[in-house]
């Protein structure tokens, strides 16, 4: 059940809906077909994902620090997107059996290169109408415009969706994301108390960037790397020592903040360690911030949920655990939301979709708790087909 004051879209948002995600691991895109029907679990009806060649890749990682030509780069690599979006589209079409007509919306996020909300802006490159063209299907997207124009951080903004889906009156719940960046949604037991979710530091941003330097892989398959090293605590508490981790939401953060040269400065001071020892130490960094945002926010919590991709990482998943075992938080147990019923590569792009259909039906898909937003607010531009 929904924690907003509106709950539930209306019926003529009901329908089937693509949700398309592609985050600030930039690997690819995760796409999703699902139905929405008033008094009904959503309905998954086939996913996807296709991936971004080197390339397009290396176009938005270029794009994620000021340089030359920025403008005519950002657009080239919004069409590319768009193509690899469509792709994603056609595939889960082909999956489902689903004709264009069938479809009442696309909810993609597209791929943030500037988050920036404490000057008012966000900057989620795409190119919504090329991709209304692909497909002959309605587009929505530029879904955090809106909450930061109306004083917010435009993230994070899948606590709502979490809500309706994964809320529970027998005990108070925390889903954590694990993708390039960690948030987190803490669902109380208690109806009347707010819904509140926040970012909580780096998360796959920093493992992949290791791993590609020392491995030439994208990541870290299966958290080996990291658990073939140790964690090295001066350089923990170096990494720790940063003013993000000790705001009080809301706050939301990305590669502005946590990228490879925030890393190499903080490494200035060690050398000569084992690189897998760093990447034992960074995933230890990203379960120690989640565990204290946990403590600090959510002591009543018995079960963390985990999605995203960091969620196919043991390594990642029982430093988590050990965390939280450290922390003032007792008793509580690690999964994912397999557990709930949702694949945890489901999670994201099913939020846009149900963003998306929120939309359509003219609800709010933002939660003002969360992101500081005057109030509630309708999400996202619709590009019609």
């Amino acid at each position: 059940m929904s924690r907003t004051s509106r709950s539930a879209a209306p019926p003529f948002g009901d329908g089937i809906y693509f949700g398309l995600m592609s985050g600030t691991s930039m690997d690819g895109v995760d796409g999703i077909a699902v139905e929405f029907a008033e008094g009904h679990a959503p309905l998954v009806l086939a996913d996807a994902f296709v991936d971004f060649d080197d390339g397009l890749r290396e176009a938005l990682f270029a794009l994620q620090q000021p340089g030359d030509n920025e403008i005519d780069r950002e657009a080239l690599a919004a069409s590319a997107l768009a193509a690899r979006y469509a792709v994603c589209c056609h595939e889960l079409q082909r999956s489902a059996s689903l004709a264009p007509t069938r479809v009442r919306a696309i909810g993609v996020h597209g791929q943030t290169v500037r988050h920036r909300p404490e000057k008012g802006y966000t900057r989620q490159i795409n190119n919504p109408a090329l991709l209304a063209e692909m497909t002959h299907i309605d587009v929505v997207a530029d879904f955090r415009s809106r909450d930061v124009a109306a004083g917010g951080q435009g993230a994070p903004l899948v606590p709502a969706f979490h809500a309706q889906l994964f809320g529970s009156t027998d005990e108070t719940r925390v889903v954590c994301n694990l993708g390039g960046i960690s948030n987190i949604t803490v669902l109380p037991a208690d109806a009347a108390s707010a819904v509140r979710g926040f970012d909580c530091g780096p998360a796959n941003v920093l493992l992949d960037a290791w791993a590609s330097r020392h491995l030439g892989t994208p990541y870290d398959e299966v958290g080996r790397f990291a658990a073939s090293g140790h964690v090295v605590e001066p350089l923990l508490n170096a990494l720790l020592d940063e003013p993000f981790f000790e705001l009080a939401p809301p706050k939301s953060t990305g590669r502005d903040l946590f990228n490879t040269a925030w890393l190499d400065a903080k490494l200035a001071a060690f050398a000569n360690l084992q690189p897998a020892d760093i990447q034992a130490t960074l995933t230890a960094l990203t379960a120690i911030t989640i565990a204290r945002e946990i403590e600090r926010h959510a002591p009543s919590c018995r079960a963390v949920y985990v999605c995203g991709g960091g969620a196919r990482n043991p390594a990642l998943m029982t430093a988590l655990a050990i965390a939280l075992g450290k922390s003032g938080v007792n008793g509580v147990s690690v999964n994912t939301t397999d557990e709930l019923g949702v694949p945890p590569h489901h999670v994201e792009a099913m939020a846009f979709a149900w963003l998306a259909m929120r939309c359509i039906a003219r609800v709010s898909g933002n939660l003002p708790a969360v992101t500081g937003a005057a109030g509630e607010r309708v999400l996202g531009a619709i590009y019609p087909r």
